[in-house]
């Protein structure tokens, strides 16, 4: 047992289950606006619980796939797998397992939310394998963590809004232009093992205009959703906040200087959702 409580640390540590802050906040703004409101406790808490093992499974899944790439990569090399801190057949066990729980959770959710959750799985898992595929796997990553404030509304509703879908299509291009951002530390062993992505289709400067590219749509999106929900003055701050921070992202890391992608990957994309969320909530409870 305890040999067990070490590798599911360890998993834990491989697949940062932490950064499921990236994209819960989005399905928490999702969940209050369906709601007009705070969501009952109990719907709120099936949230989080699928939120954090959908999550937590595509990513265990996501190296388990990418094992053999992982240890030829000297960024990635010393990743569990690759180091030998964990089996693969360990490693997928907590793939099923969260999987399990992820089910689960949307059956106590609500009917919809149980039939579409091997839907949404596919979509997660699918995207282990597009960067051998395509080099728009960025946006397959996109729709993953996208997918989460539709299905917090159909979790909260039983039903779909069509307004919430512009909402994960913002957060889409959001994940999406930060991973082109976040693979540009890839390019050459990509280039060298025949991966796809962006930066090795259009150079690392042609990758971070594309990254801009995609930031500058997600915001002409929020405004599109910012006027679909009837945004007050606190939601058009939220999302003037975001586009300074995003601004922000992308004047730290440069194609010449990539040092502090790091920090512009994990630290700000945590604070762009959290802003979002907060100010969204304030534009809610001003209304009421």
């Amino acid at each position: 047992m305890p040999n067990l409580w070490a590798r599911t640390r360890i998993t834990l540590e491989m697949i940062k289950w932490e950064h499921s802050i990236f994209a819960l906040p989005f399905a928490l703004t999702a969940a209050i606006l369906a709601a007009h409101g705070l969501p009952a406790l109990r719907t709120l808490l099936w949230i989080l619980v699928a939120m954090v093992s959908a999550r937590s499974c595509a990513m265990a899944f996501n190296r388990w796939a990418d094992a053999d790439i992982d240890a030829a990569n000297p960024r990635t090399r010393t990743r569990a797998i690759p180091a030998g801190l964990l089996s693969r057949q360990f490693v997928l066990g907590f793939t099923i397992v969260t999987a399990a729980l992820f089910v689960a959770a949307s059956a106590a959710l609500n009917r919809l939310t149980l039939i579409l959750s091997p839907f949404v799985l596919l979509v997660l898992l699918s995207y282990s394998y597009m960067k051998r595929i395509t080099r728009w796997s960025h946006l397959v990553l996109g729709l993953a963590l996208g997918l989460a404030p539709s299905a917090a509304w159909i979790a909260v509703r039983g039903s779909l809004d069509p307004r919430i879908i512009v909402l994960t299509a913002a957060v889409m291009l959001w994940v999406g232009g930060f991973d082109v951002l976040y693979a540009c530390q890839d390019y050459e062993h990509d280039c060298e093992a025949g991966l796809q992505s962006l930066p090795r289709y259009l150079g690392i400067s042609g990758a971070f205009w594309a990254a801009r590219l995609m930031h500058a749509a997600m915001l002409g999106l929020l405004v599109w959703f910012g006027t679909l929900f009837h945004f007050q003055i606190a939601g058009w701050i939220g999302i003037a906040a975001v586009g300074a921070l995003l601004a922000y992202e992308h004047s730290i890391v440069s194609p010449r200087d990539m040092r502090r992608l790091n920090a512009a990957f994990f630290t700000m994309n945590g604070v762009i959702a959290m802003v979002f969320l907060a100010f969204v909530a304030a534009d809610l409870w001003m209304k009421s």
